[in-house]
């Protein structure tokens, strides 16, 4: 179970590296990082190299800090960027 403080800081990662909530028609799913990388694609990719949050950065040239404001985002919208990430698997 997250902490107040764990609450605290994924809330301030989301609000300053996830766009705001109107995603176009994809909703939750389709969220991206401000850098404008879709959030189910770079957690699908934290899966590939099994948790490598600073390979991940380096591949999608971003901060770190932005790899784990999605990280936060999907703490918080699991199961809909688990069902993008479903969808997306064949």
């Amino acid at each position: 179970m997250a902490t107040s403080k764990t609450k605290l800081h994924d809330e301030r990662l989301i609000a300053e590296h996830v766009e705001p909530k109107d995603f176009r028609a994809g909703g939750r799913a389709d969220a991206r990082t401000s850098g404008g990388v879709p959030i189910w694609a770079l957690i699908g990719h934290l899966r590939v190299v099994e948790g490598g949050v600073d390979e991940v950065a380096s591949a999608y040239d971003l901060p770190r800090e932005e790899v784990e404001a999605a990280l936060a985002y999907y703490r918080r919208n699991k199961a809909y960027i688990d069902a993008r990430l479903l969808l997306n698997s064949d």
